[in-house]
Parts: structure tokens; sequence; C-alpha cells
């Protein structure tokens, strides 16, 4: 994928304190900007995790006590057909793609 051109406006010492890092200012903020959304992500991801929709709550408790129920009645088969859906990856910086 070819590179997108972004101006951005530095103070001359954080420019200085890059320079003095790295001979390429554009790699060194790449990386920057990289972990920064990665950082983001996982903090978003924790909130959720912690902070779950209430619906989205209800709705698991209910799905699990249903499936629960099928599978000590032996009844558990048809809540989960492994040939539905499709085969998916995680790409960073791309989300969910297909598998193949």
């Amino acid at each position: 994928m070819p590179a997108a051109r972004v101006t951005v406006t530095l103070p001359p010492d954080v420019v200085d304190e890059i320079d003095r890092r790295e001979k390429n200012r554009s790699r060194f903020v790449l990386e920057a900007v990289r972990r920064e959304v990665q950082r983001r992500r996982r903090e978003e991801l924790k909130r959720s995790l912690t902070n779950p929709h209430p619906e989205s709550r209800e709705l698991a408790d209910a799905g699990l006590e249903e499936w629960g129920a099928r599978s000590r009645r032996g009844e558990s088969a048809e809540l989960l057909d492994p040939g539905a859906g499709k085969p998916i990856r995680w790409v960073p910086g791309k989300g969910w793609v297909d598998k193949r």
C-alpha cells in the first residue's frame, strides 16, 4: 500500500530530540504513532471488558444458560453449526479479514 503524506507541526525541541535518536524522522514518527494506536486499542479493549454494555451481558448470560441447559439434556449440537460462517484472521492495521 502506498504511503500517505501527512504534514505534522512539532515544536523545535521535539524535532531536535527525534534527530538525536533517529536519522529518518518519518520512521520515528510512524513507530511512535503505531505504538500509541496499539496502546489506545488495548485501553479500549480493557474498558469494554471491565464495563460491557448491559445488553451484551444479559444476552451472554441468557445464551450461556440456554446452552448449559441444552447441553445437559444432550441437545447442544443444534446450537452450533461448525459449517456456518467463514474462517477469519486478525491483521494489524486491517482488522478481521478472510483467513484464505
